[in-house]
């Protein structure tokens, strides 16, 4: 079903999602307060430079599907739908400027006060977390004298588009996340992106504003990450090239949704090793690699947060439920848990540990070697009954997902707090005590 739609701000954003609705069959009028911007949409060509843009933009304009306006409220009264593309730029000290986000709700606001009908307002630019919801919301409220949710409804779609390639990317999205805090608003949205190829996700307007800003810190991370290891590459001696081609062939581990849940801090016999070492042979060589050397500084940090969050509760009888760093092994070398029993216990807390497969008699070599150099009196806070070490925690840290739901349902009392350092699945997790955290979710 086609829709009426009004674009405001006629940026590269902007000027592509006007253009590819249009191409879709619906019919849009672009606003700009740029009156450069509006005579080009309007006489037929694309304000912007960008592949596909010139003949979609005369195509469009012939078949009288696409028109542009400095007049916002002829722009409101004539559409459904209100899609809002202006810049947020960086402030001198990094704030994120919302100058341009207030004055067009402002516009958009005081167009719906004359409009009868309900009205869709979807913002589109890259704003943090709460800000449709804090700012855009509350500036349409004041300028229309109306409530959202009742008289019109808001949005945030974000957009995943490149500059050389934006066209392609609208068509061929990596995902859509429609972002409403009321559902029953989504309808005009679902059919206005019924044609997406790709997985349409519905959200709340927060997460849909977060997942934007989190794709962008990963695509530079991994910009950052290559580079970093390129120069020390390059320092060794050894092909960059070689070694990038070899690493993002494996789409197991490397390229692929391994390791990106949240969960708790990494450990192991190779990780924490192999990251000093590789930092260690950087100094040697003079140089400078700040993201790999963050690493390990970071998963300490997540160990603190961990500790912080038992200590916030003012209790002292804690219960650690795992202790190995992996899953179904006995290798303590490492293990982020076995570093925060060690800081709890020098916070004075009472520590009982249970796991099902760590024995103190059984461990050998290193990792024997480990526990006696790094805690040796851990054996004494070791437990072999699952049941005494929750019945005598007054919290309890979930560190394995190796017990059900319904072992621990069954001994759990409601004044118990328990904090999930592993991610259970939502239908693994308990429901019968009020205090349920995870670590970072």
């Amino acid at each position: 079903m086609a829709r009426s739609v009004s674009v405001f701000g006629l940026g590269y954003v902007g000027s592509v999602t006007a253009a590819c609705l249009a191409q879709l069959g619906n019919s849009v009028i672009g606003v700009d307060v740029n009156a450069d911007k509006v005579q080009q949409l309007e006489s037929g060509r694309s304000p912007i430079l960008e592949p596909r843009m010139e003949e979609m933009v005369a195509e469009n304009h012939k078949n009288c599907r696409l028109h542009a306006t400095t007049d916002s409220a002829r722009a409101v009264h004539e559409t459904e739908i209100t899609f809002v593309s202006v810049g947020t730029p960086s402030q001198r000290n990094g704030k994120l400027d919302l100058e341009g986000i207030l004055h067009v709700c402002h516009e958009i606001g005081h167009a719906l006060a004359t409009k009868d009908k309900f009205h869709w307002v979807v913002l589109r630019s890259t704003v943090l977390p709460g800000t449709t919801k804090n700012v855009a919301t509350p500036a349409l409220e004041a300028a229309s004298g109306k409530k959202a949710g009742k008289e019109f409804g808001v949005g945030f779609v974000p957009e995943f588009l490149r500059e050389g390639s934006a066209v392609s990317d609208f068509f061929d999205p990596p995902f859509t996340i429609l972002g409403c805090d009321d559902a029953g608003h989504l309808a005009p949205l679902q059919e206005l992106f019924a044609w997406a190829p790709t997985t349409v996700y519905e959200a709340s307007a927060e997460s849909a504003e977060m997942i934007k800003y989190v794709c962008n810190a990963f695509h530079a991370l991994k910009v950052a990450f290559v580079n970093e290891v390129g120069t020390l590459c390059k320092n060794l001696s050894v092909d960059a090239e070689a070694v990038a081609e070899i690493f993002v062939s494996d789409t197991r581990l490397n390229i692929s949704r391994a390791y990106l849940k949240p969960g708790f801090a990494f450990g192991g016999s190779c990780l924490p090793k192999d990251l000093r070492a590789l930092t260690y042979r950087a100094k040697e060589l003079d140089l400078r690699l700040p993201l790999l050397e963050s690493l390990l500084i970071s998963n300490n940090e997540h160990i603190e947060r961990a500790a912080e969050m038992v200590l916030r509760t003012r209790k002292r009888k804690i219960g650690v439920l795992g202790l190995s760093f992996k899953p179904d092994t006995d290798d303590l070398r490492e293990s982020p848990l076995v570093h925060l029993v060690k800081r709890l216990v020098g916070e004075g807390c009472q520590i009982q540990i249970w796991d099902q497969n760590v024995a103190l008699g059984r461990l050998i070599g290193s990792n024997r070697q480990f526990i006696q150099d790094y805690i040796p009196h851990i054996g004494s806070l070791l437990c072999e009954d699952l049941k005494d070490v929750i019945r005598g925690a007054e919290v309890i840290l979930l560190g394995t997902k190796s017990i059900d739901r319904e072992t621990l349902e069954a001994e759990l009392r409601p004044d118990q707090v328990v904090i999930d350092l592993v991610n259970l699945e939502k239908e693994r997790r308990c429901r019968q005590t009020r205090g349920y955290e995870g670590i970072c979710w």
